[in-house]
């Protein structure tokens, strides 16, 4: 117990010099985007003179040096700033709008989960069948197409052509009261009001925009699953498991997919990060309101607090999930962090 508490302690400090990279990053690259925010909120008919009283309201005057010890200052103080295009603190902007990335991001990778697993397990044990070449078409498709394009793809199928699925916009359809909020996620929050109406209204929402991560979450995951099951099924260990005429089930899922799981486990925190990143274009497509829709917006409104926040929250997040994966790890393998 105690070498994992210092190994936690290690991770969390490790992490440290990343965070406060990512600070340093965020802020030198908002500042290099073109465009002046004092221009944009000024308005266009704005002279000179109110556009640099704008400037000076905003603290754009002084030098980046300046700027940045105020804004690492106010970030010590739990302080993410205001958002200039909301008029809200951005720290109460993000917490309004994470529970609707994290939910839609959840469901993805675990309907890619459910996917993937199965099918990587699945080819790597029946090795030149109809059911590794559909892993294969699967990971390349994955792979190669853009988030947007499946996006818009399906909501073209099983919207506009097939009428399937209700309209792409938000996460819930106009007719439906969004449920008491409990925990932010719609799902959750209409299973504890007992609203079922609402609950399948927002699982019609989910489906289109997480089976668009799904597809893009499901080519990693099935991909280092089939190669692990590849490695495991090929070592001594399962070998020997084989000869001393254990069972079938017995050897594949309690000594080949518990080591083979490892780097699965390791390649989900990634997939998990990635997720994140993509959630920003299929928020814009399907007109989700979380966090990557505020970013973009935010971005082209110059609003530097906004952009900010939104990429040191999924810093933060990076961190925290790669921990709960390390945490994982010595679950599985208690070697994992005791150097043994």
């Amino acid at each position: 117990m105690n070498s994992k508490v210092k190994m936690v302690g290690w991770r969390v400090l490790q992490a440290l010099p990343s965070v406060f990279g990512v600070i340093v990053i965020s802020f030198v690259l908002t500042r290099a985007l073109p465009g002046d925010p004092a221009v944009y909120f000024a308005g266009a008919m704005a002279d000179e003179e109110s556009i640099e009283q704008v400037r000076v309201a905003l603290g754009l005057d002084r030098s980046w040096i300046e700027q940045f010890f105020i804004y690492v200052g106010n970030l010590l103080q739990g302080e993410m700033g205001m958002s200039l295009s909301t008029g809200v603190p951005v720290a109460e902007e993000l917490m309004k709008r994470l529970p609707a990335s994290l939910e839609l991001t959840l469901i993805g990778l675990g309907l890619a989960i459910a996917i993937a697993v199965p099918l990587g397990v699945l080819a790597a044990t029946r090795l030149g069948s109809w059911i590794d070449h559909l892993c294969r078409v699967l990971v390349t498709a994955g792979v190669s197409l853009p988030t947007f394009f499946t996006g818009l793809f399906l909501i073209y199928i099983f919207y506009y052509l097939l009428g399937w699925s209700p309209s792409p916009l938000g996460r819930l359809d106009i007719l439906y009261l969004s449920p008491p909020h409990i925990t932010g996620f719609y799902t959750v929050d209409a299973l504890i009001d007992g609203d079922m109406e609402v609950f399948i209204a927002s699982i019609k929402q989910l489906i289109l925009p997480a089976f668009t991560l799904c597809l893009f979450a499901l080519a990693p995951i099935a991909r280092m699953t089939r190669a692990a099951m590849l490695g495991a099924l090929a070592s001594d260990y399962v070998r020997t498991a084989r000869a001393n005429g254990l069972r079938r089930s017995t050897v594949l899922f309690a000594y080949a997919f518990k080591n083979a799981s490892l780097p699965v486990l390791t390649t989900l925190g990634m997939v998990f990060s990635f997720l994140l990143g993509a959630n920003v274009l299929v928020e814009k497509v399907f007109s989700w309101p979380g966090i990557g829709s505020f970013a973009v917006e935010a971005l082209v409104a110059s609003d530097y607090a906004a952009v900010q926040g939104f990429v040191l929250s999924m810093a933060l997040l990076f961190v925290a999930v790669n921990l709960i994966i390390d945490l994982f790890l010595t679950l599985i393998d208690p070697r994992v962090g005791t150097g043994e």
